[in-house]
């Protein structure tokens, strides 16, 4: 019986949040979610449910509106790098959740890195 590109992404996910859960250590989640047209990101706090800070590219002020490409996913991971750091967050646990560690979440990735985040 194969799988569609749904299902997949689905038990990807499922196994990249299971492995997360078993790591975490208290550590807020960095989750990060691709659409096609769009890329956000936010720093939850799964002990307390709530979210410490976010960014995406349908914000004004960080001059991305609309897009989804490298250079855009690199900003919004300054952007989250800066804004969680300023909510008193350090070290953290990178959810890719299904998406694949390549292109624009391997780039977010290393800004986030490079803003300040350690994961």
């Amino acid at each position: 019986m194969a799988l569609t590109k749904k299902e997949l992404f689905q038990k990807r996910r499922l196994r990249v949040r299971n492995k997360l859960r078993k790591i975490a250590n208290g550590r807020p989640r960095l989750s990060v979610h691709r659409s096609s047209k769009n890329i956000s990101v936010q720093v939850i706090d799964d002990v307390k449910g709530v979210t410490l800070a976010s960014a995406s590219s349908l914000e004004k002020d960080l001059g991305v509106i609309g897009k989804n490409n490298v250079e855009a996913a690199a900003k919004i991971g300054a952007a989250i790098a800066e804004r969680a750091r300023k909510a008193g967050v350090e070290e953290v646990i990178f959810d890719r959740g299904g998406f694949l560690f390549h292109g624009k979440i391997k780039a977010l990735a290393d800004a986030a890195r490079e803003g300040g985040l350690k994961f």
